[in-house]
């Protein structure tokens, strides 16, 4: 008998439309895939069994009436509880907002549900998207199924170890500094970034707005792409949401898992080559690139230096931006209300419940974003930052004259240690030394898994223009053709 929790969203979607199979036979194994590791992954902060299995039997009542199905329907799909869901609780990872059911659905939701998916639950993460190894969430970390002594990465590491444990064969993560592709990269799946503004940010929890991007986790390339295509598109509702459509990221990707990359020029970015990356992951990453040249790819070393200042360019914006989003968990009007015994003024009540219910790092960022808008240093720091992500975005548009899309390691360094790096933020920021630069750009990234490192997953980071999704998914496609996907040791 088939394993449905093996199986590529592709091919389950496929046995749900011919009948082979049905919705609720496939929800009912990844509910039950859930209930046999979870307590050993944590991946999940929410299961919402009865939501699930509604949504699979609606699925196959539609069938069973003859409607025609979308590529997605049927398939299970897990939501990092940055975005809202009706009825469900979304916490974000914080205590702040324990217990909040929302009244509304995020349009990334909305799209999911109107595509036929069966949304299993939410999956943990850092609080407020703040942290790259999950291991900042309020409600304990997440470990990574490929060794449970180490972290998934973050902050999305929920979403990307639901994938690699089978406990889902699609998820939905939010990138602002890498929060999509380097837990991707650690866990050996894919993570897809899409061009900021393409995905809706209605009513994804706000930790910096001009980086937030909700994007696709998968264990395949195709499988992210029709993801993206059921999510993304112009949202009304969103004030930065582009008014086009979504690339053939899907037609892309299927071109390129023929292996033919003829007449692709790629660039490798020669500011990361082997900066602070371990010789292992340099090791998979050039091998990664030989496969490419022979699939048909011209590969060319391009500069692009002032990347080196991306990283703290983005520690001052995305805190400053955190700051000002995270001012309205007051107390007052949602979520968790600490003091209010009527002998307090409301701003003792604000500041216990800020106390009580923010975690160690939120604090840091929120003091950083706070001193960085003070009267006397915005222009020596937030204003520099803001320059510095002029120039980043010049290299580039100049980088993109000259090749099609950009390809370096997706992180510098493999999956590490639980508790290795929570007493020193400088290193743990490190873990996004690849990524944050085309958050800063606002063009699309994605991480597809090029081999292992000492027995753990490495991934390969691909970059292209804005609205030029679809390139990524053809270089990414290409490769996974040559390499294959990546199988995690059996829980």
């Amino acid at each position: 008998m088939t394993d449905l929790t093996r199986l590529t969203a592709t091919e389950i979607a496929g046995l749900v439309a011919s009948g082979e199979t049905s919705a609720v036979e496939v929800t009912s194994a990844h509910l039950d895939r859930i209930a046999a590791v979870d307590d050993r992954v944590h991946a999940f902060l929410h299961v919402d069994t009865e939501g699930a299995l509604a949504a699979a039997r609606e699925v196959d009542a539609r069938r069973a009436a003859g409607a025609e199905l979308g590529p997605l329907a049927g398939v299970p799909v897990a939501v990092k509880d940055v975005l809202t869901t009706r009825g469900v609780p979304t916490t974000v990872g914080s205590k702040v907002l324990e217990g909040w059911r929302p009244p509304y659905d995020s349009t990334i939701v909305e799209r999911l549900r109107a595509a036929g998916t069966v949304m299993l639950g939410k999956t943990n993460m850092d609080e407020f998207a703040m942290g790259s190894s999950t291991e900042y969430s309020a409600y304990g970390p997440t470990r990574n199924p490929w060794d449970t002594e180490r972290i998934p990465g973050g902050s999305g590491g929920g979403s990307a170890a639901a994938l690699a444990a089978y406990e889902a064969p699609l998820a939905i993560g939010s990138d602002t500094g890498g929060s999509i592709r380097q837990p991707g990269a650690v866990t050996g799946t894919v993570g897809a970034k899409p061009t900021y503004g393409s995905t809706s940010r209605y009513g994804l929890v706000a930790f910096s707005s001009s980086l937030d991007t909700p994007g696709p986790c998968a264990r395949t390339v195709l499988d992210a792409a029709l993801l993206h295509e059921a999510i993304g598109g112009h949202d009304p509702r969103d004030s930065t949401s582009i008014p086009a459509p979504v690339p053939g990221v899907v037609a892309a990707a299927k071109l390129g898992a023929t292996g033919d990359l003829t007449g692709v020029r790629l660039g490798i970015v020669s500011e990361f080559v082997g900066e602070g990356a371990e010789p292992g992951v340099m090791a998979a990453f050039n091998e990664a690139v030989d496969t490419l040249t022979k699939l048909g790819a011209e590969t060319v070393e391009i500069s692009c230096p002032h990347f080196k200042y991306a990283l703290p360019a983005y520690y001052l914006i995305a805190p400053s931006e955190c700051s000002s989003n995270l001012a309205r968990f007051d107390g007052v009007r949602f979520g968790l209300r600490i003091g209010d015994d009527g002998n307090r003024s409301l701003e003792e009540v604000m500041s216990l419940t800020r106390e009580a219910g923010f975690g160690p790092e939120v604090k840091r960022r929120i003091m950083l974003g706070t001193y960085a808008l003070s009267s006397g240093y915005y222009d020596a720091y937030y204003g520099q930052a803001q320059k510095v992500r002029t120039l980043i975005t010049r290299d580039f548009t100049a980088a993109f004259e000259r090749v099609d899309a950009l390809i370096s390691p997706t992180t510098p360094f493999v999956a590490f240690p639980l508790g290795a790096r929570t007493s020193d933020p400088y290193q743990m920021y490190l873990a996004d030394l690849y990524t944050i630069p085309t958050n800063l750009y606002g063009g699309p990234g994605i991480s597809v898994p090029c081999g292992l490192s000492d027995g753990l997953p490495v991934g390969l980071q691909v970059m292209a223009p804005t609205m030029a999704d679809d390139r990524m998914y053809r270089v990414a496609a290409a490769l996974e053709s040559a390499v294959g996907t990546l199988t995690p040791p059996v829980l």
